[in-house]
This record gives C-alpha cells, sequence and structure tokens, in this order.
C-alpha cells in the first residue's frame, strides 16, 4: 500500500505557520479476503512431505492473484487457498496425478512444470510436477494461464526445483 501524506498550506493564516493545516489524506485499505463464501475443498491427507514444504508456499502467496482477490476456503488441510469466483483453488501436498507418465507432456510455464489435465469439461487442473510436492492450480475451463503464470515466480521462490517423477 502507497501512502502520499501532502501539507497542504493556507492562504494568510498566520507568518509562523500556526494556521497550515494537514490536508486530509484517506488511503485504501490493504486488499484482503473477498466476501465471498467459504469455498469447500476436498483435500488429500496431510503428509510429512507436505508440512515439511507446503508452509513456505502457502505463506508466500498473493492476496490478489490476476485480478481476483483471495477468498475463504473450507478444508481439512491448511495448504488449500482459493482466489475469486469462479475460483482459482491451489492446493499444495496433492497426490501424484495417476495420469503422469514418461511420455506425459508438460507445459512450463515461468520455469514451473506443469502437467495439465482437461478430461473434465468444467475445469481445468494444472499440477506442478518438478518439486518436493505436487501443487494443484484448478480453474475453471474458460479461464486462461493467467493464474498459473502468476504463480511461478512464487512456487520458484519457495520450492526448490527437482528432477520430475514420471514412474
Amino acid at each position: 500500500m502507497l501512502l502520499v501524506l501532502t501539507r497542504v498550506l493556507g492562504g494568510d493564516d498566520g507568518a509562523d505557520g500556526s494556521g497550515d493545516a494537514v490536508a486530509d489524506v484517506g488511503g485504501t485499505p490493504a486488499p484482503g479476503r473477498a466476501d465471498l463464501p467459504p469455498l469447500p475443498v476436498e483435500v488429500p491427507p496431510v503428509t510429512p512431505e507436505a508440512d515439511a514444504n507446503c508452509p513456505a508456499l502457502m505463506g508466500a502467496l498473493p492476496l490478489e492473484l490476476a485480478g481476483e482477490p483471495s477468498r475463504p476456503v473450507q478444508s481439512d488441510s491448511p495448504y488449500a487457498y482459493a482466489w475469486g469466483e469462479p475460483p482459482v483453488l491451489l492446493v499444495c501436498g496433492v497426490d501424484r496425478p495417476a495420469v503422469l507418465e514418461p511420455t506425459s507432456p508438460l507445459i512450463q510455464v515461468n520455469a514451473v512444470n506443469w502437467l495439465v489435465d482437461t478430461s473434465d469439461p468444467d475445469r481445468i487442473v494444472w499440477t506442478a510436477v518438478d518439486r518436493p510436492v505436487y501443487v494443484q492450480v484448478t480453474v475453471s475451463a474458460d479461464t486462461d494461464s493467467a493464474p498459473v503464470t502468476a504463480l511461478g515466480p512464487v512456487i520458484n521462490d519457495t520450492l526448490p526445483t527437482q528432477p520430475v517423477d514420471a514412474g
């Protein structure tokens, strides 16, 4: 948040400046979680690997993603986070994707290798597969790659790259 204070000088209120007034400057509050209802999120059980790696990622996630404010989630894991409506959902520490094979096509966005699952006509599931834990980002089918593009640097800064375990 940027707050600029300006002193506004009055006219002839006094040569010593005692009549000078300070401008009334209002700022916008820092963005918080949107006034959206909590999003129920089903998650896998938390693993020791998730407990070791996910807190750094979760602590670095932005309050806004691709122009959408964050929103509360209802989950059995502290490693789920969401933004906007339709929601963009991130879950850290998911299971290895069953479809991940040595021949699986991966898309690299901002130095993160993603396995993209478009089998559900209503949503696209992006899974980061080159980190110590799998990170899944689910978006509606009409959402472009802007959320995963924005999350790439955050993932790079908090989770070390490792070779893809394609089975």
